[in-house]
């Protein structure tokens, strides 16, 4: 069918023509001192209406069918309760939805999905310090019901608008109904986790060079040796994991299970959505296990580095224990003592001095020691 066939082209990243932050779209009557950054209802594939208010909205989907969605932006729990009641949507999800800071799940509620995606924003830097903000994340919720789907964002990232705009400039596929919404926006939370993973990719490498990489000492560069980088690179991969990990059985359940809400021809796709997703958690997995190969390592550098400065240390303080020794002898100030009366006694025992000492820094020098 050619509208399945159009469908993961016109939601991939690669395509994107706005990648603008989610505003408002001017004059808009619901967006100012609102929550509610776009409202519309779609009929046939087609946006039919501009700016209304949630209750216009489902009034005009109850009386000439199509869909309504609407987008909210970190609303308050009192822009959130006339919404909530006029969708007849949970409390319970109600609250995760205001409050936030979920962990990605898919939870049924009589005839409303409600589904919590953990978005990912790399954060471009300069150079990786051990203070490097590397992941950014937000969240976006959705709640999916027969004719309508409320969108709530957390956060500055996971604009949604870009994807609003590409699925109004495809009618085929909203005519698949709130579900195609879902899948879009499943679908670009993912891309995003792709694009995250082969920055941070990018990132592991670099750390893994400078580590291995030797000076002209033969020693671990400076900048190499710095574990606090690669904690702070785990910490960043950490928080990777907990939004890429939960959202495996989500995706599961969406493309195996069928669901009144979802449309069968959309469920197929669902499942290279969480293909893709496999692969990426399988990617951070393995971030975290070479991080911990990088970060021991580093240690067995840095232990390697200590034994071979006490080895210097303790060659040297060998040396010196010579003319310390040979000093504390000769000045014990007895009347008696070998060559006391000597005319070159003096300048001998410094050259036995020096000669002891050139020969002991000779055999250290052979074993490797200095």
């Amino acid at each position: 069918m050619s509208v399945i066939r159009d469908l993961r082209a016109a939601v991939r990243p690669s395509r994107r023509r706005d990648d603008a932050p989610y505003s408002c779209e001017k004059p808009a009557p619901v967006c100012p001192n609102s929550a509610i950054v776009d409202c519309g209802v779609y009929r046939e594939g087609r946006r039919v209406s501009r700016h209304l208010s949630p209750a216009e909205a489902m009034a005009s989907v109850r009386a000439d069918g199509g869909f309504a969605w609407i987008g909210l932006h970190e609303p308050s729990e009192a822009e959130f309760a006339g919404i909530a009641q006029e969708f007849g949507l949970h409390p319970l999800a109600v609250e995760d939805a205001v409050h936030a800071h979920q962990r990605p799940k898919l939870e049924r509620y009589d005839d409303t999905l409600f589904t919590v995606f953990k978005t990912v924003h790399y954060v471009e830097h300069a150079e990786l310090t051990a203070t490097s903000e590397v992941v950014e994340t937000g969240e976006v919720m959705c709640f999916t019901g027969r004719n309508f789907i409320v969108t709530v964002r957390h956060g500055g990232q996971g604009s949604l608008r870009a994807l609003r705009h590409r699925l109004q400039d495809d009618p085929e596929l909203l005519v698949k109904g709130p579900s195609a919404v879902l899948h879009a926006i499943a679908d670009q939370v993912v891309d995003g986790y792709i694009a995250v993973a082969g920055a941070v990719q990018d990132d592991i490498d670099e750390v893994e060079i400078d580590v291995f990489s030797s000076g002209s000492d033969g020693r671990g560069s400076a900048k190499g040796g710095d574990a606090g980088r690669i904690y702070q690179l785990k910490r960043e991969v950490l928080e990777f994991k907990r939004a890429v990990s939960p959202l495996l059985r989500p995706m599961q359940l969406l493309s195996e299970r069928p669901m009144r809400l979802v449309d069968a021809d959309i469920q197929k796709y669902f499942r290279d959505v969480a293909d893709h997703l496999a692969r990426v958690n399988e990617q951070v997995l393995s971030f975290d296990d070479l991080l911990n190969s990088i970060l021991q390592a580093n240690l067995a550098q840095a232990t390697v580095a200590q034994n071979e400065d006490m080895r210097k240390i303790t060659s040297w303080a060998a040396i010196f224990a010579v003319p310390t020794m040979i000093a504390g002898i000769y000045g014990m100030n007895f009347s008696f003592m070998p060559e006391l009366k000597w005319k070159y006694g003096y300048p001998a025992v410094l050259l036995v001095t020096v000669a002891i000492c050139c020969g002991i820094h000779r055999g250290f020098k052979r074993n490797g020691w200095l």
